[in-house]
């Protein structure tokens, strides 16, 4: 019996670019799943063309899903355990959109490590964890919390 494949969930919280490469190669990722809406950010190489280039440069892929991010205005409760917040977001997951998203990233396992990266460095307030949680519905993963 094969290994399930393995999932990674990164938030780039208190990292800098390389730190976060560093990361992503201690873990074998092969792609790297970028779940922001919007992948911009304050922190120099984090925003997605930059990002984009320094993956590619250490032979990683980047596939930017904004079908997977969470809206603005769902974030501040996310981060506080809302559980109505939750709900809603795990509700906008089953939109066509999002699943064939999900889909994609299923196929992509079927190749290699991939990674799910948002900002914030514990998963379980970030809504990577239940991107990871409808992954592991589709197919059985090991996932590890970077």
């Amino acid at each position: 019996m094969s290994e399930p494949p393995q999932l990674v969930s990164i938030g780039y919280e208190g990292r800098d670019l390389s730190q976060l490469v560093r990361a992503l190669q201690s873990c074998d990722v092969q792609v790297l799943i970028d779940v922001r809406l919007t992948p911009i950010s304050r922190k120099r190489g984090l925003s997605k063309s930059a990002l984009r280039d320094a993956l590619g440069a250490a032979g990683i892929g980047y596939v930017h899903h904004r079908e997977l991010g969470n809206p603005k205005d769902n974030r501040e409760a996310f981060r506080h355990g809302s559980t109505q917040s939750r709900m809603l977001y795990r509700q906008l997951l089953e939109s066509d959109e999002a699943m064939g998203a999900i889909h994609h990233v299923t196929e992509l396992l079927d190749e290699g490590t991939v990674a799910l990266l948002c900002f914030e460095r514990d998963h379980s307030q970030c809504h990577r964890g239940i991107v990871a949680d409808v992954i592991a519905e589709e197919m059985p993963v090991e996932l590890t919390c970077v």
